[in-house]
């Protein structure tokens, strides 16, 4: 029996898909569930798995845009697993025999190669870096003495003659639509962006304490992003036009905050949403992060599970950045931009100290959240984080922690 695999509908609005990568190959054997593909759509990266066992017939390409609902394979269901299939492969190492050595004659005493360099000379072209192959010798036999090192000058190379090739790839799917975004967010909304510090000591001195405990209790880290987030679902709590979105000529406010965490997986940016971060605690907040990241980098991550956010969050900080204006990801009317952490000399008291700083920006949609109302996020935010035990915890840090 022949059976045709058709493209599965990932989403709802989603009418094509690209091919992005066959994990088999035409006429091989493969088991029902077994990942057979990895497909594209505008908004994810997703598996296609085997619907029955069989061999495999493949109808479309890598690169091929194709409808939902079409045929990309066929499985003949009725052929025999092939013998030996499950047997491991080994590749066979061929062994060369050793080759006899040939003996060198022994250098004539008093004689020099052309281009040999005089110790001296030696000494003075390492410090140059230059090498001695670079150097033509006026000394006896062409060696390359003293005096011809001293006058050598590096070359400083040439602006013609080296590599000039180029390398052309196709986008897949998802980056376009990525790209498309973006340049629509710059377009279609007063983007402006407003910065602040935030002394991350409280924190610091937080994890140090309780990190372990909480990852024993809960089975995930206790890192910054649960903090970021609750200190976030604090401040739009008390600026609720950053949590506001413009339709048409009304603006659309909520009444929950769905946050947004961009990711960096191996097709490009996501952002998987955190549901209801309002109602969730420092381990909801961990496992939840935990559980999208995993997804988004195997691939696994759904559309339902990228779809909508109110509020996103980006943290540039675990590539190095130090300072950066995030882009808004429409509709939504504000992003907040996490950066690393670096001590810094700042005034406590009048006096001097060593503080690990991190710079963080909101970028927002001028149109709706004026000046005033985006800079007292921001500090909210700050405030929040630069004091967390009372701000975020209640004042206690165990049940807050869940401990």
């Amino acid at each position: 029996m022949i059976l045709e695999m058709k493209v599965p509908s990932p989403g709802e609005s989603i009418t094509e898909v690209e091919i992005a990568t066959w994990l088999v190959e035409d006429g091989d054997y493969v088991e029902k569930d077994q990942a057979i593909a990895e497909v594209d759509s505008d908004k994810a990266t997703l598996e296609l798995p085997a619907e029955a066992n069989g061999i495999i017939t493949l109808k479309a390409e890598e690169g091929d845009a194709v409808a939902v609902g079409a045929v990309v394979c066929l499985i003949d269901t009725s052929a025999e697993k092939p013998e030996g299939s499950d047997a491991p492969q080994t590749e066979e190492k061929k062994s060369e025999a050793p080759k006899a050595e040939t003996p060198k004659a022994p250098a004539e005493a008093k004689t020099y190669a052309t281009g040999t360099a005089s110790p001296a000379a030696k000494k003075i072209l390492a410090e140059k870096g230059m090498d001695v192959s670079a150097i033509s010798g006026t000394g006896k036999d062409g060696r390359i003495t003293k005096d011809d090192a001293v006058k050598a000058v590096p070359s400083m190379g040439t602006p013609t003659g080296g590599n000039r090739g180029t390398s052309r790839t196709k986008m897949s799917m998802l980056r376009r639509k990525v790209a498309e975004r973006l340049v629509e967010a710059k377009n279609t909304t007063a983007m402006l962006t407003t910065f602040n510090e935030v002394d991350m000591s409280p924190i610091f001195a937080l994890r140090s304490e309780y990190k372990e405990t909480f990852k024993t209790k809960h089975g995930v880290s206790l890192g910054f992003m649960s903090f970021f987030t609750l200190a976030i679902v604090r401040a739009l709590k008390m600026y609720p036009a950053v949590n506001s979105m413009i339709d048409g000529k009304e603006m659309l406010s909520y009444d929950f905050c769905d946050i947004s965490i961009a990711v960096s997986g191996p097709k490009g940016l996501m952002v998987p949403v955190i549901r209801n971060a309002e109602n969730l605690s420092f381990r909801g907040v961990e496992s939840e992060v935990k559980r999208l990241a995993l997804r988004a980098r195997d691939g696994q991550i759904t559309v339902d599970e990228m779809t909508g956010g109110t509020f996103t969050i980006t943290n540039g900080g675990v590539f190095g950045s130090m300072l950066s204006t995030p882009i808004i990801n429409p509709p939504q009317s504000g992003i907040l931009g996490m950066h690393n952490i670096v001590e810094r000399p700042v005034a406590i008291d009048g006096k001097v100290e060593i503080r690990p700083i991190m710079y963080v920006a909101l970028s927002y949609d001028h149109r709706i959240i004026d000046g005033k109302e985006s800079v007292g996020f921001l500090v909210a935010v700050k405030e929040a984080l630069e004091n967390p035990i009372e701000l975020l915890m209640d004042n206690d840090v165990k049940k807050a922690l869940e401990l």
